[in-house]
């Protein structure tokens, strides 16, 4: 199964993604799953770099892809960050439906979510 996880800064903007794992038991064809997340992944990583002019911090890997960005001052980039992240988090949605939470499964991390981090 493949796992993609988004990370969101106080803001409510996805700051990060994680996509790890493959869809082997899916047939006729497990790579198509695993080519279509990696595929939606790489080309967010390379139109953060040409259309807003960031650089991520990334990793690829077989089983394991991994963004992160921070966002830019200027409002207009910002403004694209946010819809390439959010971009890739429909795309990931898109093939969960399509082939089942089975081979894939999306979920979100907003940092509310996150419990026990701080102690007083």
């Amino acid at each position: 199964m493949i796992r993609v996880s988004f990370e969101y800064d106080p803001k409510g903007r996805i700051y990060s993604f994680r996509m790890e794992g493959h869809a082997r038991s899916f047939r006729p064809w497990p790579d198509v799953i695993c080519a279509g997340v990696s595929a939606i992944a790489q080309t967010t990583i390379g139109s953060l770099e040409e259309l807003a002019g960031v650089s991520p911090r990334y990793t690829l890997e077989s089983g394991w892809i991994r963004c992160e960005v921070d966002y830019p001052e200027d409002p207009k980039k910002a403004k694209i960050v946010a819809t390439l992240m959010e971009s890739t988090r429909i795309g990931c949605l898109q093939i969960e439906a399509s082939y089942g939470s089975r081979y894939v499964t999306v979920e979100d991390n907003h940092p509310e979510d996150i419990k026990g981090e701080h102690h007083d």
